[in-house]
């Protein structure tokens, strides 16, 4: 029988120097609670704080094992941090885990326990009312519109999701924005990846404040997925005309 897989844990982080540490446990006490990886790296990628996250992250490298801090020498974004992270990333499955310390221990162990369930594992935000209205309205209008322009019926596109590394990394990675994970999935799912969804209760974000609302990421989205849609439906039609494979889970509709 084989052994458990092994995982590659991406943890981009802004100025994030009072959750970056709730952060770390969390994915701590996930990995231990899931039972689901034989072994761990976690790479952290200060993207250019003016605080003190750089150095938090140093410490926590120089006290826990399987740590690699990353110091972006500009801001580069999510989406670099992330394809950065898939370059770096020597493990069976990559998950990115944002340095806010939004997402609870317990979410990220349901997402982790689902490991070879499918290729990817897309968690959605089952408890959006912890969010503010307008980002609930942004939200469900953004997933409307990927599900019409590219015939997916996903729940939701900027999740935390599983991916095995080895499709992961024949993707095209040439998205940085917010829309980074949009673009992946599509790629995916579009071409055969087989997949499951589940709902993940967040936390409401205890400091700072989210940067996804900032002029250049919403300009960076929109043309995003213009530039994938000429993609997927035209240039390189054929190379995404398989059917996504959806995979259900017994609870989840």
């Amino acid at each position: 029988m084989a052994g458990k897989p092994t995982i590659s844990i991406i943890v981009p982080c802004l100025n994030e120097e009072e959750n970056l540490e709730g952060t770390i446990e969390c994915v701590k006490e996930a990995i231990a609670s899931s039972g689901a990886f034989s072994g761990c790296e976690v790479l952290i990628f200060n993207d250019f704080s003016t605080d003190g996250t750089g150095n938090i992250a140093e410490e926590i490298k120089k006290r826990e094992r399987g740590i690699r801090v990353i110091h972006n020498p500009k801001n580069m974004g999510f989406g670099y941090n992330y394809t950065e992270g898939v370059r770096l990333a020597a493990k069976d499955y990559i998950l990115m885990v944002p340095g806010d310390n939004e997402i609870p221990a317990e979410a990220i162990r349901k997402v982790m326990a689902l490991a070879g369930a499918a290729d990817v594992i897309i968690p959605y935000t089952a408890n959006m009312h912890v969010r503010p209205l307008s980002r609930r309205v942004i939200s469900r209008l953004f997933v409307l519109g990927m599900n019409t322009l590219f015939g997916l019926d996903l729940k939701y596109y900027n999740g935390t999701c599983l991916i095995k590394s080895g499709l992961l990394k024949k993707v095209p990675l040439n998205t940085w924005g917010f829309a980074y994970m949009a673009a992946i999935l599509v790629r995916l799912l579009r071409s055969g990846a087989s997949f499951v969804e589940v709902g993940v209760d967040i936390s409401q974000r205890s400091k700072g404040k989210t940067k996804a609302f900032r002029l250049k990421n919403i300009v960076s989205v929109f043309s995003a997925i213009a530039s994938l849609f000429w993609e997927v439906r035209v240039t390189a039609r054929a190379d995404y005309a398989v059917p996504a494979r959806r995979i259900e889970l017994a609870g989840e509709k």
